[in-house]
Formats: structure tokens, sequence, C-alpha cells
């Protein structure tokens, strides 16, 4: 994990509000706001906080679902240039989703329940490499293998088969392009705990195999500790801590990221005696001039109202907040 497959820089995403059909919007939202980060080839990246925290948003603007307001996302596969992917012409973009692909957080909506499972994962390859026929069922039926499902489920519908069922549907249409990236949005938060577990270690499995890098976005703290080399923590648009995941959970800098940490339910009730209560976050608010976390961190001084926080790299972890390292 030495050289970056992802560059994300100043990227900006936000949308008008107010004014009407044909009034002038009468103010933005800043779902993504001025971030930068790098994703290492083979590691996976996990980027999580709450509802209404921008990470969702954040990971439809690398897959160009959504056009960024601003900023830059450079794309490198292996043995060819970095590209560019905002703003970037169709054409030149096309070749480029067979390296990035992405696993949808619903495995019910995002699968078309009126084609078969050969044409949801073989679509793809028929467009990309011209694949028909018994050379198309070959490979699909391969795909299904690797994801842990039969050669048979190939003229199956999606609503012959479970949730993880479907999900591993997903992942097999995923791979099928011998992807080196792949954004997995909530990949796992509709399952039941038995089949989370089951994907995550299939999704673990595929990344030693094919040689993968994810970007995992999840706002569950128990399976990115189980699953990501790193962590974005996003409050409200911004990235507020980036961190490896062990030094993370050991010592976190940013007071967002320890009322996540102390949100997390205990369920030994001796273990959780003398913890106290996590501070409120669940609040869409936020200050337009100083830190968007001032009105809930218990912490908070003038400062922090009046003065937009800094970015402070603190025993390698990157912090944005006026007294990271101090208290």
């Amino acid at each position: 994990m030495t050289d970056p497959i992802l560059e994300v820089r100043d990227l900006d995403m936000h949308f008008p509000i107010g004014g009407g059909f044909f009034g002038k919007p009468t103010d933005i939202v800043r779902a993504v706001d001025d971030i930068s980060f790098d994703v290492m080839r083979g590691e996976t990246f996990g980027i999580v906080g709450e509802s209404g925290s921008g990470k969702t948003t954040l990971g439809r603007c690398i897959m160009q679902i959504l056009k960024p307001t601003d900023g830059s996302i450079k794309f490198k596969a292996k043995d060819k240039a970095p590209i560019e992917l905002v703003g970037g012409e169709k054409d030149k973009l096309r070749g480029i989703w067979r390296d990035i692909r992405m696993v949808f957080q619903d495995p019910q909506s995002s699968l078309n329940p009126r084609l078969r499972v050969i044409e949801l994962v073989g679509q793809c390859l028929r467009k990309s490499e011209g694949l028909s026929g018994q050379a198309l069922a070959d490979r699909v039926g391969n795909l299904l293998e690797q994801v842990g499902l039969r050669r048979e489920f190939l003229l199956r519908y999606p609503n012959a088969f479970s949730g993880g069922q479907r999900q591993r549907l997903g992942i097999a249409r995923a791979l099928a392009t011998q992807p080196e990236l792949i954004v997995a949005d909530e990949a796992v938060s509709a399952l039941d705990v038995s089949i989370q577990a089951q994907t995550l270690n299939l999704l673990q499995d595929l990344q030693e195999e094919f040689d993968l890098t994810y970007v995992f976005i999840a706002h569950d703290l128990a399976v990115v500790e189980h699953v990501c080399d790193r962590i974005a923590v996003m409050y409200l648009g911004q990235v507020v801590e980036l961190s490896t995941t062990e030094e993370l959970f050991a010592d976190p800098k940013h007071p967002y990221t320890r009322a996540l940490l102390e949100a997390v339910p205990i369920p030994d009730p001796r273990a959780r005696r003398g913890k106290r209560a996590p501070v409120a976050i669940s609040d869409g608010s936020a200050s337009k001039t100083g830190c968007r976390f001032a009105s809930r961190c218990p912490h908070a001084t003038a400062l922090c109202q009046q003065s937009a926080p800094p970015r402070k790299v603190i025993n390698g972890a990157d912090v944005l907040c006026h007294f990271a390292g101090e208290v």
C-alpha cells in the first residue's frame, strides 16, 4: 500500500435549496465540503458518520453519479496514467468504469426485478467485451461461484433470492469487469447480523484473491473496525478525523469521533459503569462561521463558535479541531 489508486482534493458537492420553482436559491447545503484524502492501492478505506453526514454523497461523487461542484478526483489504474474524473468527457470515462465499480446499499432496489441473473450480472460483459451465448453463461457462472452461489441460478429472477444472496449478486456484478477499485456503499447494513458476517468475510476473501481496493462506506463502527485499514470520520460534509483504524479506536482525537465511539452499545452492564453519556450528535444544524460541531461539543469555546478550525496532524491522525491533542 505505497501508491495511491485514488486522489481526492478539495472536493465540494453543494446543493441549492429554497427559492421555489422560478426563484433563485436562498441557501446551499454543503453535503461535501472541501474534502481531501488518498486511497492507497490494496487497502480498505472506511468512511463513517451518522445519517446526513455526506458519506453516501461522497461515494456517489467518486463514481460520478453526482457531478461535484468543485475539486478533483484522480484515479490511477495499474500501468496507466492518472485520469481526472471530475469534468471528464463521457467517452474517456467509459473505459474507467471497468476499473471502478460500486456495490449499493439495498440489494432489493439495485437489481432490476425483470432481468434474469445472467442478464443482471452479464450486462456489462455484453457491452464491454461483446460476450454472448455460452461464453457469457460460462463467465457469469464462474462469477456466481466466486461469490458462493450456484451456476443453476443463471436463469432465476432476483425475487427468488434472499437478501444476502441478492447482495452477493450485486458483488458478482461489480466483479464482472475485473475492477481495481470497488466503492461499497453500506453494503451490509440492510442484512441480518449473521449474513453481514458472511458478506464481510466474502469481501475480504475476494480482496485477497483479486488484489482489490475498497472504499467502504458505513455507519456501523464495529463493521469498519473489522474490515478497514484507515478510516475517515465525516460530520456535516467534512472529514473531521482521518486515521488508521487501530489509532482511531485506541485514541480518538476529535470530540465527534469520541461521541460516536461512546454511543456504541455495550452489552455488559459492568463495562458501562463510569462511562459518561454520549454527546447528542443527531441534530443537523451547523455553524456557518465556526466549527460545525461546536453547538454540541463539550469542549467548545468562543473561538470554536467564531473561527473555522485548522487541520492538524497528531500521531499520524489528520484532525479538524482547534484543540486537537489538548482535550
